[in-house]
């Protein structure tokens, strides 16, 4: 074959590799926009999707919390198995969770409903790789700023006290803990989640999934189990710090920064890998041998 004959071969290749890329998105994009368009066009509605997604998982992982106390099955995967996460607990963290949505996110989403027009929608639909690499560029984009801000939060005593050290009230997180912020921390993270898809210029459809992903990976951080499907037994190298290491903050809070991959703690020396921590049965067996 000659090389142009080959070129032709290899655009051809090239186009058609284009085009069934981007037909991957394309109808579920179409429907979305057929039937939801005012919806998806509202200023609430990246708001009602990310509190919507949020609860989702809090009941989800509350469920377990509930049922672990009984249930062998589910308790074994419990990072501390002694631990119980009692009523008081939830009541406590959900109040909380209300009140920071009630005073700062809805009064804000309301008025960016009020004074915001609603957003324009692109006809078409992100390419599959520019879906996942932006949502890849976000991540890492938010874990560096986040690692940031939590390093200087913690290592300014005021900053800490004043803003930080509430969540810090509880050494072994459960899911509710997430969000259990002061209204700066959780506006920081907010905005963070917000401007990150605009700065890398992200189609829409890439910055609302984004979003969950940011909020479906932060409540595993804190929900207190070791899942074999955890985000970092599924990353592979030990790139994703995940819920282990995250807990190992809480109790070690010098440690362990970074809300999601582990290199800028291995970088700055502020890694730790955290002891195994015995089960219930361990710590009797060793009280009965002392």
């Amino acid at each position: 074959m000659n090389p142009g004959g080959l070129r032709g071969v290899l655009d051809v290749s090239n186009a058609t590799w284009a085009l069934s890329e981007r037909s991957v998105l394309q109808p579920m994009w179409d429907y979305l926009q057929e039937n939801h368009e005012s919806t998806l066009r509202s200023p609430l509605f990246p708001v009602v999707l990310s509190v919507s997604m949020y609860l989702v998982l809090v009941f989800f992982y509350t469920v377990l919390d509930l049922l672990a106390p009984t249930w062998p099955s589910i308790r074994r995967y419990q990072i501390h198995q002694d631990r119980t996460v009692t009523w008081s607990n939830i009541g406590s963290t959900l109040a909380l969770t209300t009140y920071n949505h009630l005073l700062y996110i809805f009064p804000a989403a309301v008025a960016q409903w009020l004074w915001r027009p609603p957003v324009p929608l692109p006809r078409e639909a992100p390419t599959l790789t520019a879906f996942l690499l932006g949502i890849l560029g976000c991540t890492v984009v938010f874990d560096f700023q986040y690692y940031l801000w939590h390093l200087l939060h913690h290592r300014v005593a005021w900053l800490y006290r004043t803003f930080h050290a509430l969540h810090h009230q509880y050494r072994q997180p459960f899911s509710l803990v997430t969000q259990y912020l002061s209204a700066w921390e959780l506006f920081s993270v907010g905005f963070w989640t917000t401007m990150d898809p605009l700065l890398l210029q992200c189609h829409c459809l890439t910055a609302w999934a984004f979003m969950l992903f940011n909020i479906w990976v932060s409540t595993e951080d804190h929900c207190g189990y070791d899942f074999p499907w955890a985000m970092h037994r599924l990353v592979p190298f030990g790139l994703w710090a995940g819920a282990v290491r995250h807990d190992a903050h809480h109790q070690q809070p010098a440690t362990n920064f970074a809300p999601f991959f582990a290199h800028w703690d291995w970088l700055g020396g502020t890694a730790t890998m955290p002891a195994p921590v015995k089960t219930k049965m361990e710590k009797e067996k060793d009280e009965k041998e002392a």
